[in-house]
C-alpha cells in the first residue's frame, strides 16, 4: 500500500550551477546536500531533490518543464530579484485566475512555476 510521497527529483548536468540557482537565487531551504544531490524543504513530508544526472536514462530528463509549482511570498519582489540576478523566465510574471504566476528556468532549462501563495 502506498502511503505518501518521499520526494520529487529534477536532474541537472552541472551541479555547481544548480547549487547557485537553487540555494542562492531561489533561496530554497536546504535539508541535506552531498556531492550529487541536494534536497530542499526541511520538515516537509515531500522534498525537492536536485540530482546530478549520472546515468544515460537521466540525461533526457535534464532541461524540461518539470510540472512543479512552488508557492512564494511577494512574487513581484522575488521576480524583480531573480531578473536582476539574470535568471531566465520561460513565462513572465502575470496575473492568472489562480493568482500571480511566473515560470523560471534553472541554468539547464528545467522549468518551475512560481505562484504567490
Amino acid at each position: 500500500m502506498v502511503t505518501g510521497m518521499r520526494n520529487i527529483v529534477v536532474f541537472v548536468r552541472d551541479f555547481d550551477k544548480a547549487k547557485q540557482f537553487y540555494k542562492e537565487q531561489l533561496k530554497l531551504p536546504l535539508v541535506q546536500e552531498s556531492q550529487a544531490i541536494m534536497e530542499f524543504f526541511p520538515g516537509s513530508s515531500t522534498t525537492l531533490g536536485v540530482s546530478l544526472a549520472m546515468h544515460e536514462a537521466a540525461y533526457p530528463l535534464v532541461g524540461r518543464h518539470t510540472g512543479i509549482t512552488l508557492t512564494v511570498k511577494d512574487i513581484v519582489a522575488l521576480c524583480d530579484e531573480l531578473t536582476a540576478a539574470g535568471v531566465t523566465f520561460a513565462e513572465p510574471l502575470e496575473r492568472t485566475p489562480w493568482g500571480k504566476m511566473a515560470v523560471v528556468q534553472d541554468p539547464e532549462g528545467n522549468q518551475f512555476a512560481l505562484v504567490e501563495g
